[in-house]
């Protein structure tokens, strides 16, 4: 007899239950007790069993539907039927269902031993390849089956009321585990969706982009929309010799707050165009009115300069509304090096007054984008002129573009103070500048970044940055080449 082998009893509370637990614990056994449906399969995903003892009716369910369902997942495990009486039929419905064997009363303790050795060593000599690839492949039965059942069934209640949406996985993405939240989420009808392949329960767009994205690993923001509005963040978590997991927040009223804060900054800076506009005009006609002495001519200089500070601060904010409200749909062949080489003129001055080398490194025979021609040399003069502005006095700037799996790879790397590694994942968020950069007294809006990242991803790219403090930043900008 195989000792600490598992035996799952499925059976509801009774001086049987009682009898056969004790007697298997005696023979040698680990025995696992649940007392409905939902706690076998949640019993099932911790540990496969050795052998499921069920009862004829188990929690007010049929126990041959039981059986059948298990079969159909674990096809050669070993299962016993417990029937109150020995009636006509239960032993050809048995067989024909795939049961091993089946009890009924009055029952001994060597019959419960001889019916379970029994069954074990016909599925053994079956060749049970199935459990012994499972069991060779995850750790031993036995350590995940010393959880106790307290334990478990507090696991199940703590799964199935969370709010978040729980999705647990095999390896090849069948469905192990899935709580209320989510058939609430997918507005999913009916139970059985254990052991079925996701993309078979859900066919929400969204979430198949998510598995595709699978192969990168952990991943903790990927949006999923829906029709009616709703907007849920999903992260997904590789786990170890069981497969991964999916979570999910709804994250619909931080979006709707978003999009107001955004329609107020969009208005705000509206309407404060024409004033500052008028502003500027005036100080240029004060100039024109008469002679000023050399403090009022200075002071006129420091108001047209604040004015167009505010104004440049507006206009990157109109900007950022347009890019993120959609608006910017325009697109035509663009030679990438050759908007770079305007940007690079555009700011030789400043490069020359800093002192700085500029070295620029272009492939050959760079294949074309499709894309905005204005967001593409905006994006080009945010990246080359903060690489200016944060380079040291007689410093080195470099940028390259190559091509690289029909795309193109832009980079801008500078030698200024570089970036602290805790706020790396934050630069690109509006008006949020790193603290040595605010400390150093470096002037700057915040927005530049973000700008940088809003055109990138409306173009189908992607924006990251590499730095060491004291050692500078490379910013790294991918873009799609255009298809023929």
């Amino acid at each position: 007899m195989a000792k600490h082998d598992l035996i799952l009893l499925a059976l509801d509370p009774s001086n049987i239950l009682d009898l056969m637990e004790r007697t298997l614990r005696a023979a040698g056994f680990e025995v696992a007790v649940v007392h409905d449906k939902v706690g076998m399969d949640l019993s099932i995903q911790v540990a496969i069993p050795a052998l499921v003892i069920v009862g004829e009716m188990f929690s007010g369910v049929d126990g041959f539907l039981i059986s059948s369902e298990l079969l159909e997942r674990f096809p050669t495990l070993p299962i016993l039927m417990y029937a109150d009486q020995d009636r006509s039929g239960i032993a050809k419905k048995a067989l024909n269902v795939g049961i091993s064997d089946y009890l009924y009363p009055p029952l001994k303790l060597d019959d419960i031993v001889a019916a379970v050795n029994k069954a074990m060593n016909r599925a053994s000599r079956l060749g049970d390849w199935l459990r012994r690839e499972v069991r060779r492949t995850t750790s031993s039965l036995a350590e995940k089956a010393s959880i106790s059942e307290s334990e478990r069934t507090k696991l199940e209640a703590v799964i199935s009321n969370i709010q978040d949406g729980v999705i647990v996985m095999d390896d090849h993405q069948n469905i192990l585990l899935m709580n209320p939240a989510v058939h609430e989420i997918f507005k999913l009808e009916g139970h059985l969706f254990v052991g079925k392949h996701l993309k078979d329960v859900i066919t929400n767009a969204d979430l198949w982009a998510l598995l595709s994205r699978s192969s990168e690993g952990a991943l903790k923001y990927h949006e999923i929309n829906f029709d009616d509005g709703r907007v849920f963040n999903a992260q997904y978590t590789p786990i170890p010799k069981i497969g991964a997991a999916i979570t999910m927040q709804d994250i619909s009223y931080l979006k709707e707050l978003d999009r107001l804060k955004n329609d107020f900054i969009h208005t705000v800076s509206h309407d404060l165009r024409s004033p500052l506009t008028a502003i500027l005009g005036y100080t240029e006609l004060i100039e024109r009115t008469g002679s000023l002495n050399e403090n009022q001519h200075e002071f006129v200089h420091r108001l047209q300069s604040s004015v167009q500070h505010i104004a440049t601060l507006i206009n990157d904010l109109l900007d950022l509304g347009r890019l993120e409200a959609g608006f910017d749909t325009r697109r035509e062949v663009v030679q990438l090096e050759g908007v770079l080489k305007y940007t690079v003129d555009m700011f030789d001055t400043q490069a020359i007054k800093k002192n700085i080398h500029i070295q620029v490194d272009i492939a050959p025979d760079l294949k074309p984008l499709r894309a905005n021609p204005i967001r593409i040399r905006q994006m080009l003069d945010n990246l080359v002129g903060n690489a200016i502005k944060y380079a040291t006095d007689g410093g080195h700037i470099s940028i390259s573009v190559s091509t690289h799996d029909n795309q193109l790879i832009l980079k801008v790397e500078d030698d200024g103070p570089g970036i602290p590694q805790e706020e790396q994942g934050r630069i690109f968020e509006k008006f949020y500048r790193a603290t040595n950069m605010v400390s150093g007294g470096i002037q700057g809006s915040g927005l530049g970044l973000a700008i940088v990242k809003s055109i990138v991803e409306s173009h189908q790219g992607r924006v990251w940055v590499e730095s060491t403090v004291g050692k500078g930043s490379k910013f790294f900008v991918l873009l799609p080449a255009a298809t023929d």
